[in-house]
């Protein structure tokens, strides 16, 4: 039975998650005659990449084998030596990968210098669509330089997510909400709205308990900074947590704010409101690769309406709340006719037994 080491390799850059940015998650696989010599996977704070790592492991026994990475080795310098001449100096007889490094400073570079060298380079693209989805937040920021921004909402099946008086409990079960958590603990940042800080007194923490490479970094819309002093998410601040506001703000709040170590940032749009695209521009600039939105109605459609979200991760919870006062996952204005709504595509469903789901699906950018 033929084994898939690229499935092996996979397989250990996902024990990266989280653990990456602003890298890739990346793993590999040394196999010398049949047998598995070497194993590794990159994580951000031991600094040495998977190939790296699994090269150490093979030892002498690297030299003629073959190298499964799940992502092209690195052919330049940066927080480390290239990966290419490692992978050379070991004696490495080919190297398989499902797809090339779409960082500029790559992008097939690494696959050109190996076979410089005399290393046998196979592309494997039966893995190409699961690498790349794997890393699509690293896909996306190397192609347009912004974070991947993802919405996610908890709704009843007909897409309320809130009821005008008593909200008190969740929408969504608890194995649902621990899904959510996995998605916290895969983003770089979370952003909500002022409006739900006042309500909730939220968090919006990763709550996973698994190792991170950065901090989540909290972001709060708040044009007026009314987010109080005293509430959890100011009293918990240390150093990842930043209130998103507008010049009209007031100079003392966000004085105060910042004595607490909060950061602020001024970001002026329409109508009194702040600028998302500025925003998700800003956090690409600090290498942000990803964005999750988890706010409320009106946020949600700011976010719609301003161009930034790229993915929708909606949880559907077998309620229906009705009524004209129950908030859509989407107010604001809205579209005005049905061929202007807003079209999604490359639609999946997660299923959360025992009968809750998810829908997975991105914005057409066209």
């Amino acid at each position: 039975m033929k084994v898939d080491y690229l499935g092996q390799a996979l397989e250990l850059a996902r024990q990266g998650e989280g653990q990456t940015s602003p890298n890739p998650m990346v793993g590999a696989v040394v196999v010398r005659e049949g047998e598995v010599v070497g194993r590794g996977y990159h994580v951000w704070a031991r600094r040495k990449h998977a190939e790296i790592l699994a090269l150490e492991e093979a030892g002498e026994r690297a030299r003629g084998a073959t190298l499964y990475v799940s992502l092209e080795p690195c052919s330049h310098q940066g927080r480390t030596p290239p990966c290419t001449q490692a992978i050379i100096a070991a004696g490495v007889s080919k190297v398989v990968a499902p797809l090339a490094d779409p960082n500029p400073l790559v992008c097939g570079r690494g696959f050109e210098q190996l076979r410089q060298a005399g290393v046998a380079v196979e592309i494997d693209e039966r893995w190409a669509a699961q690498a790349r989805k794997l890393n699509e937040a690293f896909f996306h920021f190397q192609k347009t330089r912004r974070p991947l921004v993802t919405l996610k909402s908890a709704l009843t099946l007909d897409g309320k997510i809130a009821a005008p008086m008593d909200n008190d409990g969740w929408i969504t079960s608890e194995r649902a909400r621990a899904h959510v958590q996995s998605l916290r603990h895969a983003s770089d940042c979370i952003l909500t709205g002022i409006g739900t800080v006042l309500s909730d007194d939220c968090l919006l923490t990763d709550r996973t308990g698994l190792p991170r490479s950065r901090p989540l970094m909290r972001l709060v819309v708040d044009s007026q900074l009314r987010i109080p002093l005293n509430s959890k998410m100011v009293a918990s601040a240390a150093g990842d947590l930043t209130v998103v506001t507008t010049s009209a703000a007031s100079p003392e709040r966000r004085a105060a704010l910042q004595d607490k170590g909060v950061g602020v940032i001024v970001f002026d749009g329409k109508d009194g409101r702040t600028d998302l695209a500025a925003l998700v521009e800003w956090l690409g600039a600090q290498q942000y690769l990803s964005l999750m939105i988890e706010a409320g109605s009106m946020v949600n459609w700011a976010a719609l309406e301003a161009g930034i979200v790229d993915r929708i991760f909606f949880y559907y919870a077998p309620k229906i709340l009705g009524g004209t006062k129950s908030l859509p996952v989407a107010g604001g204005t809205g579209k005005r006719s049905r061929k202007e709504a807003i079209q999604l595509e490359n639609l999946s469903v997660h299923l959360i037994p025992p009968d809750e789901f998810a829908v997975e699906c991105y914005l057409r950018k066209d």
